[in-house]
């Protein structure tokens, strides 16, 4: 465990979490929940980093459901993992900005790169509540390629 990780999202002990990989600038959250490990992803006018072109370039819920509308997720009502579909959850501040976001695994556990620190695998979304990233502001799904949805 991290004394870092630890300090700055303290819910993560009580939901449990682990380190999946090293430190790196090499790419953020919002490119991390999209499977991009190349690039870092944002939406701010200054056009800092990647974004898709499609998309609208703001600091928006809005810009970043259509980022991923992209690349095939749709808004959805929860974060239970459902069969057939991948999902992401994108989180927000206090005035509705998004500050984060994280890609369920298989297993339904989460994957969150932590700004330029270590990604982790965090059992809660809670686990990353609070001051730094907010809440979950809106949870999207994508079908799973060759997969047939549940229910």
């Amino acid at each position: 465990m991290s004394t870092h990780i630890e300090r700055t999202f303290p819910n993560l002990l009580l939901t449990g979490y682990q380190i999946t990989s090293p430190a790196t600038a090499e790419y953020n959250c919002i490119a991390w929940a999209a499977e991009d490990d190349t690039a870092w992803w944002w939406s701010d006018a200054y056009g800092l980093g990647y974004w898709p072109p499609q998309a609208p370039r703001m600091e928006t819920l809005e810009a970043f459901i259509a980022a991923y509308g992209l690349i095939g997720y749709q808004p959805c009502s929860d974060a239970q993992l459902e069969a057939g579909y991948e999902k992401i959850a994108v989180y927000v501040d206090a005035a509705e900005v998004p500050t984060h976001a994280a890609r369920q695994l298989p297993s339904g556990q989460w994957t969150s790169k932590l700004g330029e620190w270590e990604d982790i695998e965090h059992h809660a979304l809670d686990g990353l509540y609070g001051n730094t990233y907010g809440r979950v502001g809106q949870v999207l799904r994508r079908l799973i390629e060759g997969g047939a949805p549940g229910n």
